[in-house]
């Protein structure tokens, strides 16, 4: 595999994951060669060239993919899971030999991906979060059979670079999108649920925002910044007798744990369902 210190990069396709790690890696330009991507739009790739890549409209090119596609080290697949497939019959003789292949799609194993490019196409599966927009993503790298340790080293150079890069069996994926990889929507949710609560205590929307938002930021970079683990800071917020006790214990009344594990089994059934369609 001839893949350079800096390698560049094509994103076929700019959905909104795969956007985010497009504007992380823009941050992080140093690191990398170029850049570019295709879009649908002319409008769309206005705004991601703007942002110093290469970014071409199919509409206006409709060969985009597979010229980007051959010109590059890395080949990001940022569309749909159902068009996966479709996407790789169209680049495949396009490929230089020894390029990395990456899906960030939910559903798509390696397997389905590699029996679509030739031997010497290194195939490595990746699943992310939108937090990499800011640097602070989360991203499982699972390799295919192919795809040797200096491919997953160039993956995880990619990735790290806009967070945090975990390399891990295929088999566990799946799992880990349920947690991670769904795990931003969670968290807002909670932030909706909480701020929606303030507004109805009686606070004003700037104030809900400030409370509700301020928390959980500062609760995550206190738990960054501790040597503890979360449930230990939990005890220390939560005095014998006190209000906290007693909310918590609304909560935990709840089932919280249940319905979190039920929440990840229905994610990692969906993503077995798109694996068969």
């Amino acid at each position: 595999m001839n893949v350079s210190d800096t390698p560049s990069i094509a994103f076929l396709g700019t959905g909104s994951m795969s956007g985010a790690i497009l504007a992380g890696l823009v941050q992080q330009r140093e690191k990398f060669g170029s850049l570019s991507a295709t879009t649908r739009s002319e409008e769309s790739a206005a705004k991601i060239a703007s942002d110093g890549v290469e970014a071409v409209a199919l509409a206006a090119e409709p060969d985009a993919n597979r010229r980007l596609a051959a010109a590059a080290d890395v080949v990001v697949l940022g569309v749909k899971p159902y068009q996966i497939v479709e996407l790789l019959r169209e680049i495949s003789d396009a490929l230089r030999s020894g390029t990395i292949v990456v899906s960030v799609a939910a559903g798509i194993t390696t397997a389905v991906m590699e029996a679509e490019v030739g031997d010497d196409i290194a195939v490595v599966r990746v699943m992310p979060n939108t937090p990499s927009h800011v640097g602070l993503g989360v991203a499982g790298i699972a390799a295919g059979t192919g795809a040797g340790e200096g491919a997953v080293d160039v993956t995880r150079t990619i990735f790290g670079a806009v967070g945090t890069a975990l390399v891990i069996d295929e088999s566990q994926i799946d799992a880990l999108s349920s947690i991670s990889g769904s795990g931003p929507a969670y968290v807002f949710l909670f932030i909706e649920q909480w701020t929606r609560v303030a507004l109805e205590l009686g606070f004003d929307e700037r104030q809900a925002a400030a409370m509700v938002q301020g928390t959980f930021r500062g609760a995550s970079e206190l738990l960054a910044a501790s040597d503890v683990d979360p449930a230990e800071l939990r005890r220390r917020v939560t005095s014998p007798k006190g209000t906290t006790e007693q909310a918590l214990a609304v909560l935990q009344g709840a089932g919280l744990d249940a319905v979190f594990r039920e929440a990840a089994d229905a994610a990692i059934a969906r993503a077995k369902e798109l694996a068969a369609e």
